[in-house]
């Protein structure tokens, strides 16, 4: 079954969970980040540019110091995302290395996105780093955002960045297919976020490692929407997950950005300002 995209992807920016990046023992998932790895490859063939926003650093972290259980305590978080931050990247850069790519850190807090002039150099330094057809990943400062650890959570950042970068689709990949409905289908497109929509979005059970579940999936759609970039919500276990929606495979649940928005200078990054403003209080 195909899908009619509404415009050429040419850069998708590609979110990734805790549980994509390491196992129930906190430990990397080697087998499925290498396919990740070698589906960006293909796309770069493709001509198609791949940023990552990838999870993980905290639970990475508890695996290096052999835990399985989150504290509560921020301190201990932070340390935990600072060892794990190492080990994430680490990761990356052998696995992609594998495949002839080089990857690139890049850590933002939500006032990157509050300041136009750290808005327009995230935005700047984001595509010199894609002109170099090196990966950017992603991830937030947990080691010094206190915010970020207790309120924050990745999908809003992919968000935030496919609006930063004007990317042609953001991808969330998830454990399940899609968004559920009452007859627990997986929707295959939806044109509009209503309230019912958002009564089928709830939390997450693994609280070990993830933090928003379906609900800030969908928090995140609408800012993505809004920007104007489609996205998809779908599992990373499916096989050539990435490399098939680019090809118009209807894979998970289509979300269609807004056609009734332009965000060109000031408009824009006061668009995503005022996201940020929201990310934060909520």
């Amino acid at each position: 079954m195909t899908r009619a995209l509404h415009r050429p992807i040419k850069r998708i920016v590609v979110k990734l969970g805790s549980s994509q990046i390491a196992d129930f023992a906190m430990k990397p998932k080697v087998a499925k980040l290498s396919g990740l790895c070698r589906q960006i490859k293909e796309l770069q063939t493709q001509g198609v540019e791949v940023v990552l926003v990838s999870s993980g650093a905290i639970a990475l972290g508890m695996g290096e110091l052999g835990e399985s259980v989150r504290s509560q305590e921020l301190a201990q978080l932070q340390a935990r995302a600072a060892i794990g931050q190492a080990a994430l990247m680490r990761l990356y850069s052998i696995l992609l290395h594998k495949v002839s790519l080089k990857c690139g850190q890049i850590l933002l807090t939500w006032d990157d996105f509050d300041d136009r002039t750290r808005f327009l150099n995230a935005r700047h330094t984001m595509e010199a780093i894609l002109k170099q057809r090196v990966i950017p990943i992603i991830n937030e400062n947990d080691t010094t955002s206190t915010e970020e650890i207790k309120f924050g959570d990745n999908d809003k950042l992919s968000a935030l960045v496919a609006g930063l970068l004007r990317a042609d689709l953001l991808v969330i990949l998830s454990d399940v297919e899609g968004l559920y409905g009452a007859n627990k289908k997986v929707f295959n497109e939806i044109k509009e976020i209503t309230p019912e929509i958002e009564g089928l979005a709830g939390g997450t059970k693994n609280t070990q490692m993830a933090r928003g579940g379906m609900k800030t999936k969908i928090d995140a759609v609408k800012i993505a929407t809004q920007a104007r970039v489609p996205c998809v919500i779908t599992s990373g276990d499916i096989k050539d997950v990435l490399v098939r929606l680019v090809n118009g495979e209807a894979i998970g649940t289509y979300f269609i950005e807004k056609v009734n928005k332009e965000l060109d200078g000031e408009t824009e990054h006061e668009f995503i300002r005022s996201c940020f403003k929201n990310c934060k209080g909520g």
